[in-house]
């Protein structure tokens, strides 16, 4: 049977089952979220008349936490729509229900004897052939099995996420002996295809692969901060983006997750462990104080890190592991850390911290990375088959940017074996024999595929078809044109890809520039053109630091130039005769949405923030982006239909004059930035994929440049309209003078100027009153302080 999910049910609401209940919605999968019933009343239920047999009572568990998924931050959902298709009940009415269900996910108490019980209730009433898997963080996945049907046993298996399942990206799988092949198969596939995971198949250890490794670390970080007398700031200060962590470090992580949570984790694997690997899991006397106190992180207002209000704003505290007091927080700077201050990129900034014999810092970090390495080699064959699994859930599951076996060749497997073998360390024998091989890496690439090395040779990495990885595919098919600012590439199938590459991918000139080559080349050569990057973020704006420059020398000339040619560029993309399709993913910001917006067609990552914000630095947009969001707006209305053009600029002014910015992909639809005909990606690895393949769709169907448009307008009616709205702002004190002004020129743009409501007017009209909006309000004192603002601080300025 040909295995598919269109159904699902969670058991258990809490915060875990309810956050993947949500992550399912999300993605459109109908969800019946389970939960046990209450065994008692509450004092206002009995004033209702309830009773313990009425509905409302008996699901009110789920239904709560459901309710609590609004309110949680960061929002586990990605629209308020997707709660809709998550239905509550509870374990003793709505079992029945799991008939129609393909996949059921236990994420009830980590208990053995509790799931267990769960699992022969769920035995009798589940389908033939539907999946069943378990969220444990570490119980036996082949124990909770035991005594269950032969189709169950072969249908079950651990899929454990990491939470929050909106923004992690790791799943880990956990087939058990009698999981049929073909089951985890599907469920690898399912979850990088449909979920959106990186999936690692992972055996079934004590706190499988992430868990075991990151709490190893995190305590030995703890021990060897006893050890050595380091402070919680200190530590922190050196144990995060230099050696390749979250910013988050040590203790900040620690207070996000929880202590509370830690330490269930690291007693799980205290119990199954002895010998050394026990002592390390051992959890340190003060942070079982720190448990017993309630100072459990973020969660509790306090834990390693206490927030204060002080004399001049809030000051953050860290707590001293000795007197059990909070103190001022220290950062640890040393000459090796100044060194790898001077450096660029991970592999020589963290060399460089480890390179300094007798350094505090450097000393430390080496004390704290060693024995992850170690551990990381001696269990592999024990958590995981390769040490592809390993380093892809250390960084899918922690945020870490490289995973141990990628750390240990970018700090050279050779010279940092000698150095552990001088200190008396034991290292694995299949390490040493990959030295005596010859060899001194345990990846290497050729011809733009990598290899890992494993049973004493290099194997090629397998990979999704779909993960297009830009750096190997420029080392193959080289570049087609490049500027400072862009990169023209060949995707293949005679599609190519337009690369930013500016600092934070802001667009400048050369941008503009190889954006216009890109679609002139891809006219005569190609059949169509993606936009897109794998950046940190797709982009962030125009340069705001050139315009205020340019603005405070009066070379008002010279940004009027610019923003034609912005505009022209946009127009370009627009109107090209093949299709062209942008990819966006996280901030797509200010010029990132005018780049965005007039394309083809959109294919979005998931996690796509987008918004028009130039009124955050106090301006409007200049490159067309007001004017395409109206137009897409207009678009997506039912053809045919009767409609209020009126609401369709409101709505478009409230969503610019707020400088509003979607939370997902999908409220970027609700706001109108991507249509009905737009897609989203649910794995950003794929997103460049989906983009080509929605160009060859494009261009199959034997695409056509749009008609040039006519825009309908509100004219005055609307203008005055939307002023109102402004102005009663500022009488009601949410709006300053400033805000009315910038208002003002915005609802000019959107009504056309000063004429007859319903008129139709040309593109260029509007594009050359969104132009001469922007020069005016870019002359302006305080929107020159805004802009200057935002480039110090990083926040807007309400003046």
């Amino acid at each position: 049977m040909k295995q598919s999910i269109k159904r699902a049910a969670v058991l258990g609401s809490g915060v875990m089952g309810s956050g993947i209940a949500a992550h399912l919605a999300n993605i459109g999968i109908p969800t019946l979220l389970l939960d046990i019933v209450p065994r008692e009343l509450t004092e206002k239920e009995e004033k209702k008349g309830l009773t313990l047999e009425s509905p409302i009572v008996r699901n009110k568990i789920a239904a709560k936490n459901k309710k609590a998924l609004l309110k949680q931050k960061p929002s586990p959902i990605t629209s308020k729509k997707s709660l809709e298709l998550i239905e509550v009940g509870n374990m003793e009415d709505d079992m029945e229900k799991l008939k129609d269900v393909d996949w059921i996910i236990e994420v009830v108490v980590e208990n053995l004897e509790i799931k267990q019980q769960v699992f022969a209730n769920v035995d009798k009433y589940r389908k033939k052939g539907s999946i069943v898997s378990s969220n444990t963080s570490g119980i036996s996945v082949e124990a909770m099995s035991e005594g269950r049907s032969e189709d169950f046993r072969e249908h079950f298996l651990g899929t454990h996420f990491f939470n929050p399942p909106r923004y992690l990206k790791l799943l880990e799988v956990i087939p058990t002996k009698d999981t049929k092949d073909e089951v985890v198969q599907f469920m690898k596939t399912f979850g990088e295809d449909v979920l959106g995971k990186g999936v690692v198949l992972a055996k079934d250890t004590p706190n499988f692969i992430a868990n075991r490794i990151g709490t190893y670390g995190l305590l030995v970080t703890v021990q060897e901060m006893i050890a050595g007398g380091y402070s919680v700031g200190e530590v922190d200060s050196v144990t995060g983006p230099t050696i390749g962590r979250p910013k988050s470090a040590t203790f900040r992580t620690l207070d996000v997750v929880g202590l509370d949570t830690f330490i269930h984790v690291a007693k799980n694997v205290y119990d199954q462990v002895d010998g050394k690997e026990k002592e390390v899991f051992e959890v340190p006397t003060f942070m079982q104080k720190m448990h017993e106190k309630g100072w459990l992180g973020a969660k509790s207002g306090q834990g390693f890190y206490l927030k204060k209000k002080g004399e001049k704003g809030s000051i953050i505290e860290e707590l001293n592991p000795e007197t059990m007091e909070y103190e001022e927080r220290k950062k640890l700077k040393t000459k090796a850390t100044e060194m790898a201050k001077q450096q660029k990129g991970f592999q020589r900034k963290l060399t460089t911290l480890l390179s300094v014999k007798g350094d505090r810092a450097s000393e430390f970090v080496w004390s704290i990375l060693k024995p992850v390495l170690l551990y990381s080699a001696e269990l592999l064959g024990e958590i995981a088959d390769d040490i592809v699994s390993i380093d892809n859930a250390m960084k899918w599951g922690f945020g870490w940017k490289k995973g141990p076996f990628e750390i240990w060749d970018a700090i050279g497997v050779k010279a940092t074996v000698e150095r552990m073998q001088e200190e008396g360390d034991t290292v694995p024998k299949w390490v040493l024999d990959l030295l005596e091989d010859g060899k001194e890496s345990f990846y290497k690439t050729e011809n733009a595929n990598v290899f890992y090395y494993h049973n004493k040779e290099y194997q090629q990495q397998e990979s999704n078809e779909k993960e297009i990885h830009l750096h190997r595919l420029k080392d193959t098919n080289g570049v087609i044109k490049m500027n400072t600012g862009a990169s023209l590439i060949d995707l293949g199938d005679g599609v190519a890809l337009l690369e930013f590459h500016s600092p934070n991918n802001a667009i400048g000139l050369d941008v503009i520039q190889m954006i216009n080559e890109s679609i002139e080349e891809v006219d005569k050569n190609y059949k169509g053109l993606v936009i897109g990057n794998q950046g940190k973020n797709f982009c962030v704006g125009a340069n705001l630091a050139l315009m205020l420059m340019e603005a405070q020398d009066d070379n008002f000339f010279e940004l009027d130039l610019v923003i034609r040619q912005f505009q022209n560029m946009a127009m370009n993309i627009k109107y090209s005769n093949k299709p062209v399709v942008t990819a966006p993913f996280n901030m797509t910001l200010g010029g990132g949405a005018e780049v965005t917006l007039p394309a083809a067609a959109v294919q979005a990552s998931a996690e796509s923030y987008i918004g028009l914000v130039e009124v955050g630095v106090g301006l409007i947009p200049g490159g067309g982006g007001t004017k395409e969001l109206y137009l897409k707006m207009l678009r997506d209305m039912p053809q045919g239909v009767d409609f209020d053009l009126s609401k369709v600029a409101n709505k478009v002014f409230e969503r610019v004059a707020t400088a509003a910015v979607s939370t997902s992909a999908e409220e970027a639809r609700e706001n109108g930035f991507l249509n009905r005909f737009d897609g989203i990606s649910a794995n950003p690895d794929h997103l460049l994929y989906d983009a080509k393949q929605k160009v060859l769709s494009l261009s199959s169907a034997g695409y056509q440049a749009p008609i040039r448009e006519k825009i309908p307008v509100v004219g005055d009616p609307g203008y005055a309209a939307m002023l109102m709205g402004a102005k009663s702002l500022h009488y009601s004190g949410y709006a300053s003078e400033h805000d009315v002004k910038i208002a003002e020129k915005l609802a000019y743009v959107l009504s056309g100027g000063r004429i007859k409501e319903g008129s139709f007017i040309d593109e260029q009209v509007m594009l050359d009153l969104e132009r001469e909006a922007f020069l005016s309000l870019i002359g302006e004192p305080k929107t020159q302080q805004r802009m200057q603002h935002m480039l110090v601080k990083g926040k807007p300025l309400r003046n």
